[in-house]
């Protein structure tokens, strides 16, 4: 296990880079702005980005600039898409969960209302936490090939910001109709596994989409986690999802995980992935975990 470091204590200078696009973002930036100064955070710099691809090159420039921490407001995809800028930098990623599904801010015990979000950054704690990777790309939280990525290429984004995880679930019925399971190639060095597959989730912590997927994965483990929902059966995927959800006692009868540092994965035919929402990659991928990667802020009493 990844040892947490208690005795630096949080920054109470910070930027707030929010992705303006995302589902809160744009409605709550002024006041999350009010509320982080009112609780004693100075602000060195404010954006509300309404550019989704220019939140990187912003935060990279608060980091550069020399903020301590830079609070980061948006879904999965915006904390995936700019954590790659904390790697081997003394900066804390604190998040502002803005999104849809927010799993990574799940996973470290944030609460997902502004309010509660804001009191972990100004009387939280460091924590220092893996980071998953796909080939050279970090990501928070969660990978996955199969329905997940023809999901999140397709859902309108006013169906997924007006209608939240319900808006996930009826796309998924619409995509699930052309879909197809494919073959499944795991490879640890070790050993090598085939298998048919609907979906695979690739996970740095137990969450994705806002479901809880594992017992085990977490995001000081120092391990990858891959977990594939097995066989050809599109009412077994459903059904897993369902079981999931609702954490039946039986809910992971037709799933399988491996644990390890690195992995190949193979798909025939070639499959896309998500990475933490977005559509970013296609198999064969090495998937393997980046231990202690950085410094984030959770509540003090998680």
């Amino acid at each position: 296990m990844i040892t947490k470091s208690p005795k630096r204590p949080l920054p109470r200078q910070a930027a707030l880079i929010v992705n303006a696009h995302s589902r809160k973002g744009e409605a709550l930036f002024a006041e999350a702005k009010e509320k982080l100064e009112e609780a004693g955070i100075d602000l060195l710099a404010a954006h509300a980005v309404k550019n989704p691809a220019l939140m990187e090159e912003t935060v990279g420039k608060a980091i550069a600039d020399g903020a301590p921490m830079v609070i980061v407001g948006g879904g999965d995809g915006s904390m995936s898409s700019t954590v790659d800028q904390f790697v081997g930098k003394d900066c804390v990623f604190a998040v502002l969960p803005l999104g849809t599904a927010n799993s990574f801010a799940r996973t470290l015990g944030l609460p997902l209302d502004l309010d509660g979000a804001i009191a972990a950054i100004a009387n939280g704690r460091r924590r220092r936490v893996d980071l998953g990777m796909i080939d050279q790309d970090y990501f928070v939280n969660a990978a996955s090939l199969g329905l997940s990525p023809m999901i999140g290429r397709t859902v309108p984004h006013k169906l997924k910001r007006y209608l939240g995880r319900i808006g996930y679930l009826l796309w998924a019925i619409k995509c699930s109709v052309g879909f197809r399971a494919f073959r499944l190639i795991i490879d640890d060095g070790q050993q090598e596994r085939r298998l048919w597959s609907t979906e695979v989730r690739i996970l740095n912590g137990p969450f994705h989409g806002g479901v809880e997927l594992s017992d085990h994965a977490d995001v000081d483990s120092g391990e990858i986690v891959v977990q594939a929902v097995v066989g050809r059966s599109k009412p077994r995927l459903a059904w897993d999802w369902y079981a999931k959800f609702v954490k039946l006692r039986d809910r992971d009868a037709h799933t399988q995980e491996w644990h390890g540092k690195a992995f190949t994965i193979t798909t025939r035919p070639r499959q896309r992935i998500s990475i933490d929402g977005e559509v970013l990659a296609k198999t064969p991928v090495v998937a393997r975990i980046a231990a202690g990667a950085v410094d984030v802020a959770v509540p003090a009493n998680p």
